[in-house]
């Protein structure tokens, strides 16, 4: 494994799509600066890095809090300049309108946007001196349709999607890639799939149908090849889903 002077933060390194993009970009040679509320539960992630040759800093935050997300991302380019930020919070929730209390609506949009905002500052504010870096959003089917139940979560990705197209306009030309990949299909996650037991039984679960749910490594690849692309052909908005999903 070739060892990069670079760090490749992840902010909301959970236990699937978060996990399998810092394991993509560790196995390239990256140090990773894995964030989410609990460090204790990045063990697992911090882990498989090493154990493949990887290096790897785990570090708790709560993305919601300027002073944690401007710490961490300052931590992670005094370690190596900081060359990849990956913003990855979930905060996928169903209520229907009526439901939805303030608390909610309010905790959603400060989980899937305000900190997505605040990610994307930091990480330009170190980038731009050096005049090169990525800045990449996950972004989901709500991001472009509010669905029932979706009041909350679909605003909130909504304001994501456009805090990235503000920032890919603003500092593209500055050669800061920014990307915002929406994954239009259920991921193979525990939570994805208690909600398919719960909605169709366990028989739905264990007959699924190929191509159904996406792997979390495809999205770890994804974004690798984003990473990738060369300056003069770079991608804003990517959509993923598996062959079988209908759209």
């Amino acid at each position: 494994m070739k060892k990069r002077n670079a760090t490749a933060a992840v902010i909301g390194a959970g236990d699937y799509i978060g996990a399998a993009i810092a394991k993509r970009f560790a196995a390239e040679g990256f140090t990773i600066f894995a964030g989410r509320r609990n460090a204790d539960k990045l063990a697992p992630l911090v882990r498989d890095v090493e154990s493949a040759g990887g290096r790897i800093v785990a570090r708790g935050l709560d993305a919601r809090k300027e002073d944690d997300i401007v710490a961490f991302l300052r931590a992670a380019d005094e370690h190596a300049p900081l060359e990849v930020c990956i913003f990855n919070v979930g905060a996928n929730v169903n209520f229907p309108l009526l439901d939805t209390t303030e608390r909610v609506f309010r905790k959603v949009w400060e989980m899937a946007c305000y900190a997505g905002f605040l990610s994307a500052r930091e990480a330009a504010r170190l980038m731009l001196p050096r005049g090169r870096g990525c800045i990449f959003f996950t972004g989901a089917t709500a991001s472009v349709r509010g669905g029932v139940g979706y009041a909350a979560f679909a605003s909130a990705k909504f304001g994501l999607r456009a805090v990235a197209q503000s920032g890919a306009r603003e500092l593209g030309p500055r050669n800061i890639h920014v990307a915002h990949l929406i994954i239009d299909a259920g991921v193979d996650t525990a939570w994805v799939r208690d909600r398919i037991r719960e909605r169709e039984g366990d028989a739905a679960l264990k007959n699924l149908a190929p191509g159904r749910l996406m792997d979390p490594a495809s999205v770890g690849e994804a974004y690798w090849q984003l990473y990738q692309q060369p300056r003069d052909a770079w991608t804003f908005e990517q959509e993923i889903r598996p062959y079988g999903e209908k759209w």
